[in-house]
């Protein structure tokens, strides 16, 4: 029987980062598993056997790219990006709902997700459409 969660031992090494094709700017790269957690419909839109890289730029409407230059856009996601938006109810950790408004108002909020991340009880790599932690897009004090 096949295991559904084994590794693919023949991935390609690709590039940590590419230029958006359409802003121009360098970002780093994304797992692929990130992007069918977020991609509207990931059974049409189907993702080619590439890199995947995350574009952050709020005045890009690209969200994720291809080596090959192929985009994925705002609308064809079914996750709001904070990066791409100003709306301060826009979540910045996905992991636990908590968005720019709540981060802003109770400073506790970044201690409590340090502490779960600490016990590895987060799942940025999936819910967070960047793949990453979200500890470094807390609001600055």
């Amino acid at each position: 029987m096949d295991n559904c969660c084994a590794q693919n031992e023949t991935s390609k090494h690709y590039p940590k980062s590419h230029e958006c094709p359409v802003n121009g700017k360098t970002y780093n790269s994304v797992k692929q598993k990130t992007l069918l957690h977020h991609v509207s419909q990931p059974w049409v839109n189907a993702l080619g056997q590439q890199a995947y890289y995350f574009c952050t730029d709020p005045l890009c409407d690209v969200v994720y790219f291809g080596n090959d230059n192929s985009v994925i856009h705002t609308d064809e996601l079914r996750t709001t990006v904070w990066q791409k938006t100003r709306d301060v109810n826009a979540t910045i950790c996905y992991c636990f709902g908590v968005t720019k408004y709540h981060a802003l108002r109770n400073k506790n909020i970044k201690s409590f997700i340090t502490e779960q991340t600490k016990n590895s009880l987060c799942s940025c790599e999936t819910s967070n459409p960047s793949g990453r932690c979200c500890l470094k897009d807390f609001p600055k004090s």
